[in-house]
Formats: C-alpha cells, sequence, structure tokens
C-alpha cells in the first residue's frame, strides 16, 4: 500500500491484534510489519487521543495503544504491531509531562518527570531533554525523549519548575541556563534570549 494511502482501519482491529499481549511497552522497535494505511487518529498537544473526532476516554486504551507507538527515521508516527503498521498524526509531544521532582541541587541533582499516562522518566543521558524555540516569539517547547523517537512535551507548570531549578553555565557559545540531572547539563536557552 502507498505510503500516503488512508484504510478505513478500526480500533478494534487494532485492539485484535494486540490480543492476549499485556499493557507494558511492546518491542515495536524490532517489529517490521507491512505498511496498512493511516489511521483518522491524533495526540493533541494536551497529551489527549483522538480517532475519528471523538476524544478516547478510556485511559487503558489509550495506554494500549501508547504502548506500541513508534516514531520512524522519516518522522512520521505509527502505532506498530507484528503484523500491522499505522500512521497517525502527533500536534506536538507523543506524551505531556505533568509532574516534576527533583532531588539534590545543581550538579549533584536528579530529576524525574512523570507523564500523562503516569510513566515515570529520569532526566538522563538515556532519556534527555531539549528545547525549541520558536523563531519569533522564542517562545519554548520543552521535549524529553520517552524511548526511541518518541518525546513528551513538557507543560507549561512543569517548565516553569524547570526553570526554578536552572543553573546558569558558561559555554563556548556564552551563559546557557540550564538543568543538572544525573550528572548531566541540559541547555535551556542562552540567558539573553530566554523567555517563559
Amino acid at each position: 500500500m502507498e505510503k500516503g494511502a488512508k484504510q478505513n482501519i478500526s480500533l478494534q482491529d487494532l485492539m485484535n491484534a494486540l490480543k492476549g499481549a499485556d499493557n507494558s511497552s511492546h518491542p515495536v522497535e524490532g517489529w517490521n510489519p507491512d505498511y496498512c494505511g493511516e489511521m483518522d487518529m491524533i495526540i493533541k498537544s494536551d497529551g489527549t487521543w483522538w480517532h475519528e473526532g471523538s476524544k478516547i476516554k478510556r485511559q487503558e486504551l489509550v495506554k494500549l495503544f501508547a504502548s506500541i507507538l513508534r516514531k520512524d527515521l522519516d518522522g512520521d508516527t505509527y502505532l506498530v504491531t507484528p503484523v500491522e503498521k499505522i500512521k497517525i498524526k502527533v500536534e506536538r509531544g507523543h506524551f505531556l509531562i505533568t509532574d516534576v521532582h527533583s532531588e539534590g541541587e545543581k550538579q549533584n541533582q536528579k530529576v524525574f518527570f512523570t507523564t500523562n499516562l503516569g510513566e515515570y522518566i529520569k532526566l538522563s543521558d538515556a532519556n534527555p531533554m531539549r528545547v525549541d524555540t520558536h523563531s519569533s516569539t522564542l517562545e519554548p517547547s520543552p521535549y524529553v525523549t520517552i524511548r526511541g523517537r518518541l518525546e513528551a512535551l513538557l507543560s507549561r507548570s512543569v517548565f516553569y519548575t524547570v526553570v526554578d531549578l536552572a543553573s546558569e553555565v558558561e559555554m563556548s557559545n556564552g551563559k546557557q541556563l540550564g538543568i543538572w540531572s544525573f550528572g548531566s547539563f541540559f541547555p535551556l536557552g542562552p540567558i539573553d534570549s530566554h523567555k517563559i
């Protein structure tokens, strides 16, 4: 099937393909099924999942779909089972960071995030943070890598907390505001251009 083609794929078809599987993360990076088309499903910037214009309200169903989510090198996001690969849309992040907890200070600091699906992530080299800054408004969009190429957008309130935990560090490109976690420094941006 052509990559841009849409196919009428139902939620029930996906659930049947995962019958008997638990809701933990599946080895989707190792699965290479045929492309089956695009589903009318979108993950909105507030972390909610929508199918055919209706919000998916069952958290268990959202968690199941999140467990088979994969972003490929082509930049597109797919629901992947051993036998199907279905393209979906994502407004911003695949997940939303809803809470942050920290221990220690500066270089000894350890930062932990919680996603909208209750997953705990430690900010580290394995799960780094990056900040995209809008070129004209300078508004930051902070993301944390969850797994593979999947990222979570930090909610505004969490980002404010992260900024409160931040330190100034002199780097080769000038003073940077950033956050230490598990021995690594994650820049939020230059001091003189940083706005929240």
